[in-house]
Protein backbone atom coordinates (compact mmCIF):
# COMPACT_ATOMS: atom_id res chain seq x y z
CA UNK A 1 0.00 0.00 0.00
CA UNK A 2 1.48 3.48 -0.86
CA UNK A 3 1.12 6.66 0.27
CA UNK A 4 1.15 9.95 -1.60
CA UNK A 5 4.06 12.01 -0.91
CA UNK A 6 3.24 14.71 2.07
CA UNK A 7 1.25 17.97 1.44
CA UNK A 8 2.51 21.17 3.38
CA UNK A 9 0.87 20.77 6.78
CA UNK A 10 -1.96 22.63 7.90
CA UNK A 11 -2.37 24.09 11.22
CA UNK A 12 -4.24 21.84 13.26
CA UNK A 13 -7.71 23.37 15.50
CA UNK A 14 -6.97 21.87 18.74
CA UNK A 15 -10.73 22.11 18.94
CA UNK A 16 -11.15 20.49 15.34
CA UNK A 17 -13.73 17.51 16.48
CA UNK A 18 -12.08 14.80 14.75
CA UNK A 19 -11.46 11.83 16.60
CA UNK A 20 -9.67 8.28 15.90
CA UNK A 21 -11.02 6.00 18.95
CA UNK A 22 -8.54 3.67 20.20
CA UNK A 23 -9.41 0.63 22.75
CA UNK A 24 -7.32 1.23 25.89
CA UNK A 25 -4.54 -1.17 26.92
CA UNK A 26 -4.24 0.72 29.98
CA UNK A 27 -7.31 0.47 31.79
CA UNK A 28 -9.29 -2.15 29.96
CA UNK A 29 -12.42 0.58 29.23
CA UNK A 30 -14.93 -0.62 27.34
CA UNK A 31 -15.87 2.54 25.66
CA UNK A 32 -12.24 3.44 24.32
CA UNK A 33 -10.17 6.71 24.28
CA UNK A 34 -11.36 9.71 22.33
CA UNK A 35 -7.90 10.65 20.85
CA UNK A 36 -7.90 14.10 18.60
CA UNK A 37 -6.31 14.52 15.05
CA UNK A 38 -4.27 16.87 17.31
CA UNK A 39 -3.12 14.31 19.56
CA UNK A 40 -2.30 12.13 16.18
CA UNK A 41 -0.81 14.75 14.11
CA UNK A 42 2.13 16.01 16.97
CA UNK A 43 3.06 12.61 17.55
CA UNK A 44 3.56 11.78 13.48
CA UNK A 45 4.76 15.14 12.30
CA UNK A 46 7.03 15.86 14.98
CA UNK A 47 10.47 14.49 15.19
CA UNK A 48 11.92 11.51 16.72
CA UNK A 49 7.75 10.05 16.61
CA UNK A 50 7.71 10.71 12.72
CA UNK A 51 10.77 7.93 12.74
CA UNK A 52 12.15 9.69 9.83
CA UNK A 53 9.65 8.06 7.28
CA UNK A 54 10.35 9.40 3.59
CA UNK A 55 8.88 8.66 0.25
CA UNK A 56 10.90 5.35 -1.13
CA UNK A 57 10.67 3.87 2.97
CA UNK A 58 9.19 0.18 3.45
CA UNK A 59 7.26 0.29 6.81
CA UNK A 60 6.23 -3.17 8.27
CA UNK A 61 2.36 -3.58 9.34
CA UNK A 62 2.99 -6.01 12.22
CA UNK A 63 0.71 -5.06 15.14
CA UNK A 64 -2.60 -6.10 15.61
CA UNK A 65 -4.98 -3.17 13.63
CA UNK A 66 -6.91 -2.77 16.95
CA UNK A 67 -3.44 -2.31 19.18
CA UNK A 68 -2.86 1.68 19.55
CA UNK A 69 0.43 1.27 18.01
CA UNK A 70 -0.58 -0.21 14.50
CA UNK A 71 -1.76 3.87 13.74
CA UNK A 72 1.80 4.54 14.47
CA UNK A 73 2.77 2.21 11.43
CA UNK A 74 -0.01 2.73 9.31
CA UNK A 75 -0.55 6.93 9.86
CA UNK A 76 3.03 7.37 10.11
CA UNK A 77 3.51 5.21 6.72
CA UNK A 78 0.75 6.75 4.57
CA UNK A 79 1.43 10.68 5.83
CA UNK A 80 4.68 10.57 5.14
CA UNK A 81 4.45 8.62 1.56
CA UNK A 82 5.90 5.67 2.19
CA UNK A 83 5.02 2.03 1.48
CA UNK A 84 2.94 0.10 3.68
CA UNK A 85 4.13 -3.81 3.83
CA UNK A 86 0.89 -5.89 5.01
CA UNK A 87 1.77 -8.56 6.70
CA UNK A 88 0.03 -12.17 6.26
CA UNK A 89 0.40 -14.81 8.69
CA UNK A 90 4.42 -14.89 8.60
CA UNK A 91 5.82 -11.72 10.23
CA UNK A 92 9.06 -12.31 9.92
CA UNK A 93 8.07 -12.02 6.26
CA UNK A 94 6.93 -8.64 6.15
CA UNK A 95 9.76 -7.45 7.95
CA UNK A 96 12.65 -8.87 6.04
CA UNK A 97 11.82 -6.58 3.17
CA UNK A 98 11.01 -3.22 5.66
CA UNK A 99 13.28 -0.31 6.21
CA UNK A 100 11.30 0.74 9.35
CA UNK A 101 9.45 -1.49 12.11
CA UNK A 102 7.28 -0.19 14.85
CA UNK A 103 6.86 -3.44 17.29
CA UNK A 104 6.61 -4.57 20.90
CA UNK A 105 9.38 -5.99 22.07
CA UNK A 106 7.63 -9.46 22.30
CA UNK A 107 7.07 -9.26 18.14
CA UNK A 108 10.37 -8.04 17.70
CA UNK A 109 12.10 -10.49 19.70
CA UNK A 110 10.51 -13.37 16.79
CA UNK A 111 12.79 -11.35 14.24
CA UNK A 112 16.45 -12.32 14.03
CA UNK A 113 18.13 -9.01 13.04
CA UNK A 114 20.24 -10.87 10.50
CA UNK A 115 17.74 -11.04 8.31
CA UNK A 116 16.79 -7.68 7.99
CA UNK A 117 19.50 -5.88 6.50
CA UNK A 118 17.39 -2.87 4.86
CA UNK A 119 16.08 -1.89 8.52
CA UNK A 120 17.57 1.38 9.05
CA UNK A 121 15.29 2.42 12.27
CA UNK A 122 13.17 0.17 14.63
CA UNK A 123 10.62 1.90 17.70
CA UNK A 124 9.55 -0.84 20.47
CA UNK A 125 7.00 0.42 23.37
CA UNK A 126 3.38 -1.41 25.24
CA UNK A 127 6.30 -2.74 27.46
CA UNK A 128 9.49 -3.24 29.01
CA UNK A 129 12.30 -4.02 26.03
CA UNK A 130 15.07 -6.26 27.25
CA UNK A 131 18.22 -4.60 27.22
CA UNK A 132 19.92 -7.55 25.35
CA UNK A 133 17.25 -7.24 22.61
CA UNK A 134 17.82 -3.32 22.15
CA UNK A 135 21.28 -3.69 22.18
CA UNK A 136 21.15 -6.27 19.45
CA UNK A 137 18.83 -4.13 17.22
CA UNK A 138 20.69 -0.74 18.05
CA UNK A 139 23.82 -1.93 16.70
CA UNK A 140 22.50 -2.35 13.16
CA UNK A 141 19.47 -0.11 12.93
CA UNK A 142 18.34 3.57 14.58
CA UNK A 143 16.87 1.87 17.66
CA UNK A 144 14.16 4.10 19.49
CA UNK A 145 12.92 2.67 23.18
CA UNK A 146 9.74 4.48 23.45
CA UNK A 147 6.74 4.71 26.20
CA UNK A 148 3.82 5.89 26.75
CA UNK A 149 0.03 4.39 27.20
CA UNK A 150 -2.88 4.98 24.74
CA UNK A 151 -4.78 7.89 26.56
CA UNK A 152 -1.20 9.73 25.64
CA UNK A 153 -1.44 8.88 22.33
CA UNK A 154 0.73 5.84 21.72
CA UNK A 155 3.66 6.95 22.97
CA UNK A 156 4.96 10.35 24.84
CA UNK A 157 8.68 9.67 25.38
CA UNK A 158 11.33 8.20 23.20
CA UNK A 159 14.80 7.56 23.01
CA UNK A 160 17.75 6.39 20.84
CA UNK A 161 19.65 3.97 21.63
CA UNK A 162 23.26 2.71 21.90
CA UNK A 163 24.85 -0.51 22.99
CA UNK A 164 27.59 1.66 24.86
CA UNK A 165 25.07 3.44 26.59
CA UNK A 166 25.01 2.90 30.43
CA UNK A 167 21.20 2.88 31.06
CA UNK A 168 18.34 1.45 28.96
CA UNK A 169 16.45 4.93 29.23
CA UNK A 170 12.93 5.75 27.92
CA UNK A 171 14.26 9.38 26.84
CA UNK A 172 12.49 12.47 26.86
CA UNK A 173 9.36 13.77 26.32
CA UNK A 174 8.17 14.21 22.54
CA UNK A 175 7.73 17.72 21.07
CA UNK A 176 5.38 19.71 22.89
CA UNK A 177 4.32 17.17 25.85
CA UNK A 178 6.10 16.63 29.28
CA UNK A 179 6.26 14.33 31.87
CA UNK A 180 6.33 14.81 35.68
CA UNK A 181 7.91 12.63 38.47
CA UNK A 182 5.39 13.11 41.53
CA UNK A 183 5.21 12.15 44.90
CA UNK A 184 1.60 11.06 46.22
CA UNK A 185 0.95 14.61 46.37
CA UNK A 186 1.26 15.36 43.28
CA UNK A 187 4.74 17.72 44.06
CA UNK A 188 7.59 17.31 41.58
CA UNK A 189 10.11 14.68 42.53
CA UNK A 190 14.03 15.92 42.58
CA UNK A 191 16.24 14.16 40.57
CA UNK A 192 16.80 10.47 40.69
CA UNK A 193 13.84 10.00 43.00
CA UNK A 194 11.11 7.17 41.93
CA UNK A 195 7.72 8.78 42.02
CA UNK A 196 4.53 8.29 39.59
CA UNK A 197 4.89 9.53 35.99
CA UNK A 198 2.01 11.75 35.37
CA UNK A 199 1.84 13.43 30.81
CA UNK A 200 1.15 16.59 29.95
CA UNK A 201 1.27 18.33 26.97
CA UNK A 202 -0.21 17.98 23.40
CA UNK A 203 -0.66 14.26 23.30
CA UNK A 204 -3.21 13.93 26.40
CA UNK A 205 -6.18 12.19 25.15
CA UNK A 206 -9.56 14.00 25.53
CA UNK A 207 -10.57 11.38 27.69
CA UNK A 208 -12.79 8.17 28.33
CA UNK A 209 -15.84 7.90 26.16
CA UNK A 210 -19.06 7.55 28.43
CA UNK A 211 -17.16 6.94 31.76
CA UNK A 212 -17.06 10.20 33.40
CA UNK A 213 -15.79 8.36 36.73
CA UNK A 214 -12.66 7.37 34.92
CA UNK A 215 -11.79 10.94 33.49
CA UNK A 216 -11.94 12.16 37.04
CA UNK A 217 -9.91 9.17 38.36
CA UNK A 218 -7.13 9.48 36.30
CA UNK A 219 -7.44 12.91 34.06
CA UNK A 220 -6.39 16.23 36.46
CA UNK A 221 -5.47 20.25 35.45
CA UNK A 222 -2.03 20.49 35.07
CA UNK A 223 -0.74 22.91 37.41
CA UNK A 224 2.41 23.16 35.88
CA UNK A 225 1.50 24.41 32.19
CA UNK A 226 -1.30 26.08 34.25
CA UNK A 227 -5.38 26.83 33.07
CA UNK A 228 -6.92 24.92 29.86
CA UNK A 229 -3.96 22.02 29.91
CA UNK A 230 -4.89 18.54 31.52
CA UNK A 231 -2.33 16.01 32.69
CA UNK A 232 -2.54 12.32 33.12
CA UNK A 233 -1.67 9.46 35.48
CA UNK A 234 0.06 6.90 33.68
CA UNK A 235 0.20 4.87 36.83
CA UNK A 236 4.16 4.31 35.33
CA UNK A 237 6.93 4.28 37.85
CA UNK A 238 10.13 6.46 36.94
CA UNK A 239 13.13 9.08 37.75
CA UNK A 240 14.91 11.66 36.14
CA UNK A 241 18.37 11.01 35.65
CA UNK A 242 21.52 13.00 35.84
CA UNK A 243 21.31 13.75 32.30
CA UNK A 244 17.70 14.26 31.68
CA UNK A 245 16.53 11.18 30.40
CA UNK A 246 13.56 9.00 32.01
CA UNK A 247 14.37 5.64 33.41
CA UNK A 248 11.25 3.85 33.61
CA UNK A 249 10.87 1.52 36.75
CA UNK A 250 7.79 -0.63 36.09
CA UNK A 251 4.39 0.11 36.95
CA UNK A 252 2.46 0.81 40.58
CA UNK A 253 0.42 -1.97 39.79
CA UNK A 254 3.73 -4.25 38.86
CA UNK A 255 5.02 -3.79 42.86
CA UNK A 256 3.63 -6.45 44.42
CA UNK A 257 4.14 -7.66 48.82
CA UNK A 258 5.91 -10.79 49.12
CA UNK A 259 6.65 -11.83 52.63
CA UNK A 260 5.70 -8.29 53.57
CA UNK A 261 8.19 -6.69 51.40
CA UNK A 262 7.64 -4.65 48.07
CA UNK A 263 9.03 -5.94 45.01
CA UNK A 264 9.35 -4.45 42.21
CA UNK A 265 9.06 -6.82 39.51
CA UNK A 266 10.43 -5.70 36.61
CA UNK A 267 13.67 -5.36 38.62
CA UNK A 268 13.72 -9.18 39.51
CA UNK A 269 13.10 -9.77 35.55
CA UNK A 270 15.91 -7.31 34.70
CA UNK A 271 18.27 -9.02 36.79
CA UNK A 272 17.40 -12.02 34.58
CA UNK A 273 18.06 -10.36 31.24
CA UNK A 274 21.62 -9.85 32.41
CA UNK A 275 22.24 -13.68 32.68
CA UNK A 276 24.69 -14.74 29.95
CA UNK A 277 22.03 -16.59 27.61
CA UNK A 278 19.39 -15.31 28.62
CA UNK A 279 16.72 -12.99 26.12
CA UNK A 280 13.80 -11.94 27.97
CA UNK A 281 12.25 -12.33 31.60
CA UNK A 282 9.00 -12.23 33.21
CA UNK A 283 8.61 -12.01 36.98
CA UNK A 284 4.95 -12.43 38.60
CA UNK A 285 3.95 -13.27 42.12
CA UNK A 286 3.02 -16.38 42.06
CA UNK A 287 1.22 -16.14 45.84
CA UNK A 288 1.89 -13.82 49.09
CA UNK A 289 5.33 -15.96 49.83
CA UNK A 290 6.72 -16.59 46.56
CA UNK A 291 7.36 -14.81 42.88
CA UNK A 292 8.12 -17.26 39.93
CA UNK A 293 10.21 -16.25 36.63
CA UNK A 294 10.48 -16.98 32.91
CA UNK A 295 12.90 -16.85 31.13
CA UNK A 296 14.12 -17.43 27.30
CA UNK A 297 15.75 -19.74 25.72
CA UNK A 298 15.24 -23.00 27.01
CA UNK A 299 18.78 -23.81 27.70
CA UNK A 300 19.34 -20.83 29.84
CA UNK A 301 20.19 -22.53 33.41
CA UNK A 302 17.73 -22.09 36.18
CA UNK A 303 19.97 -22.10 39.06
CA UNK A 304 22.46 -19.99 37.81
CA UNK A 305 19.44 -17.58 37.07
CA UNK A 306 18.66 -17.76 40.91
CA UNK A 307 21.80 -16.90 41.84
CA UNK A 308 22.04 -13.77 39.98
CA UNK A 309 19.11 -12.60 41.83
CA UNK A 310 20.37 -13.41 45.11
CA UNK A 311 23.43 -11.64 44.76
CA UNK A 312 21.77 -8.31 43.04
CA UNK A 313 18.75 -8.47 45.26
CA UNK A 314 17.64 -9.13 48.77
CA UNK A 315 16.30 -12.43 49.14
CA UNK A 316 12.59 -11.93 49.05
CA UNK A 317 13.31 -10.50 45.46
CA UNK A 318 14.52 -14.48 44.33
CA UNK A 319 12.31 -16.37 42.55
CA UNK A 320 10.96 -19.93 44.11
CA UNK A 321 11.12 -21.04 40.68
CA UNK A 322 12.45 -20.01 37.31
CA UNK A 323 11.34 -21.81 34.33
CA UNK A 324 13.09 -21.86 31.44
CA UNK A 325 11.16 -21.58 27.98
CA UNK A 326 11.25 -21.81 24.43
CA UNK A 327 9.19 -18.81 23.79
CA UNK A 328 6.53 -16.74 26.05
CA UNK A 329 2.67 -16.80 25.62
CA UNK A 330 1.58 -13.74 22.90
CA UNK A 331 -1.24 -11.69 23.47
CA UNK A 332 -3.07 -11.05 20.67
CA UNK A 333 -1.35 -7.48 20.90
CA UNK A 334 1.99 -8.90 20.97
CA UNK A 335 2.30 -8.62 24.35
CA UNK A 336 3.49 -10.83 27.36
CA UNK A 337 -0.10 -12.72 28.54
CA UNK A 338 1.41 -13.27 32.26
CA UNK A 339 -2.31 -14.74 32.89
CA UNK A 340 -1.31 -17.52 30.82
CA UNK A 341 2.40 -18.13 32.58
CA UNK A 342 0.48 -17.78 35.87
CA UNK A 343 -1.86 -20.70 34.50
CA UNK A 344 1.66 -22.53 33.50
CA UNK A 345 3.28 -21.85 37.13
CA UNK A 346 0.16 -23.13 39.07
CA UNK A 347 -0.11 -26.22 36.51
CA UNK A 348 3.35 -26.63 37.06
CA UNK A 349 2.78 -26.77 41.55
CA UNK A 350 0.02 -28.69 41.34
CA UNK A 351 1.85 -31.10 39.42
CA UNK A 352 4.62 -31.26 41.61
CA UNK A 353 2.51 -31.72 44.65
CA UNK A 354 1.02 -34.92 43.79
Amino acid sequence: MRGRAPAPRPRIDPDDGCYVLFTSGTTGCPNGVKVTHRNVANLLCTEPGGLGIRPGDRVAQLLNIAFDMAAWEILGCLAHGATLVVRGKDIAAAARTATVLVATPTVLAGIDPADCPRVRTVAVAGEPCPRPLADAWAARAAFHNCCGPTETTIVNTMSRHAPAAPLLTIGRPTPNNTVYVLDADRRALPIGEVGEMWAGGDCVSAGYLGNDELNAERYAPDPFLGRGHRMFRTRDLGRWTPGGELEHLGRTDDQVKVRGFRVELDSVSSVLEGVPGCTRAVTLRRDARSLVSFVCPADVDPDAARRAVADALPYYCVPEDVMPMTSLPETDRGKIDKPALLKLARERTAVASR
